[in-house]
């Protein structure tokens, strides 16, 4: 008899109620039930025969898949809730029509190009570290920055106990008092730029995340968001292969 049963996440990411990651900690928190029972992270379901509830709401896969791109101000968490009442990306993806969430995330004092989506395996393509999906920063860092600061930044800097990959780093401008770099990440470790900037000795005036993979954010207004078009999606699911 065929196993028709998925890792309970991977059900809840395929039917736009949040990423993996955090399905597992709804899950962590006893928030969702399988046929009436407080499900544990590493259950299973079957899909055609179980039902799943979080918070007591009915978990059903959309047949609308969407891919949205939004163009995140500062001062906004990349979650769809917030304990703390504080300013969330879901504010302004409310008139998606679709239920949707984040693919990664952007920090609160950080801006640029967000994506959104309810199909939880190219969520999963998009941040797994495996992939090595691309990411472009513009950053602006106060005063100045070395040539060797910028062959560190390259090389990789020791994070957390962790060295960073090899980073791709450009300087775009040169003022008095701040430079602007471009940097190009193939990981997406949090907070990862800034604390390459800190390790450094380096101050982060702006950040702003301007493409991932082939695909650029473009002239998209801030705190605007808009659908990916099929050769975007198209483009970045080749990058995650």
């Amino acid at each position: 008899m065929a196993d028709n049963t998925v890792r309970l996440q991977k059900y809840m990411a395929d039917c736009g109620i949040a990423s993996r990651r955090k399905s597992e900690e709804l899950i962590a928190a006893g928030k969702v039930k399988v046929n009436g029972k407080t499900a544990r992270v590493g259950d299973k379901v079957d899909p055609k025969r179980d039902q799943v509830t979080v918070d007591g709401r009915k978990v059903r896969k959309d047949r609308e898949v969407r891919y949205i791109m939004l163009h995140k101000p500062r001062g906004f968490i990349s979650t769809m809730s917030d304990e703390m009442d504080r300013k969330c990306v879901a504010q302004l993806v409310a008139d998606v029509g679709t239920r949707v969430y984040p693919v990664g995330r952007l920090d609160c004092d950080s801006e640029g190009l967000l994506l959104f989506t309810n199909d939880g395996e190219f969520a999963n393509n998009m941040t797994h570290p495996s992939k090595h999906v691309s990411k472009i920063y513009r950053v602006t860092i106060r005063p100045d920055i070395t040539d060797e600061q910028v062959a560190q930044m390259m090389a990789g800097i020791l994070i957390d106990g962790k060295k960073t990959l090899p980073a791709d780093v450009k300087v775009l401008q040169k003022y008095d008092d701040r430079t602007v770099l471009e940097v190009t990440l193939c990981e997406g470790r949090n907070r990862q730029i800034r604390k390459m900037c800190e390790a450094l000795g380096l101050e982060v005036a702006r950040l702003k995340r301007t493409a991932i993979g082939p695909v650029k954010l473009g002239m998209l207004q801030q705190g605007k968001w808009r659908d990916l078009t099929p050769q975007e999606v198209a483009s970045l699911k080749r990058a995650a292969k």
